[in-house]
């Protein structure tokens, strides 16, 4: 556990109790906890959700991290509505339609590893997922232009 502790940037918590850790250290400490046990498929559902931007980024690319270190590998299913988030974590991102939840689209991300969120790639599909969504929330297209 040591190990995985500090693959999420906590090694100096190992002896910590549960309330002496911040939302976002007990966050850290639970995808660390999942991820020792080696399971075949690990569910995150809005696993960042609760950290500060750089916190986030960094917890990505240390999930990132850890995950590619291992073998075998699990597989992650990620529940995020953070679409740069999904771009950096998924092979694939499925979009769910709203009431009753149903899915959308499933789109291929075939960006290479590690990926890079300031290339023209990157930007690319970000948009053509941005597309989907728009087709899929029509309300969401009709905000981003009242905006622009």
């Amino acid at each position: 556990m040591g190990q995985a502790l500090a693959g999420g940037g906590l090694p100096d918590k190992a002896g910590a109790w549960p309330r002496q850790l911040s939302g976002g250290q007990a966050q850290r400490v639970a995808i660390a906890r999942a991820l020792v046990a080696r399971p075949g498929v690990l569910l995150l559902d809005e696993p960042f959700s609760a950290l500060d931007a750089f916190t986030r980024r960094d917890q990505q690319r240390r999930l990132l991290q850890i995950w590619s270190s291992g073998e075998p590998r699990p597989t992650l299913v990620v529940v995020t509505h953070d679409l740069d988030e999904a771009l950096m974590l998924a092979d694939r991102i499925v979009v769910m339609r709203p009431d009753p939840g149903r899915i959308a689209s499933d789109l291929a991300v075939d960006l290479p590893c590690p990926r890079d969120r300031t290339s023209h790639a990157f930007e690319l599909r970000r948009r053509q997922v941005m597309a989907v969504l728009d087709q899929t929330l029509p309300g969401l297209a009709r905000a981003r232009e009242e905006q622009e």
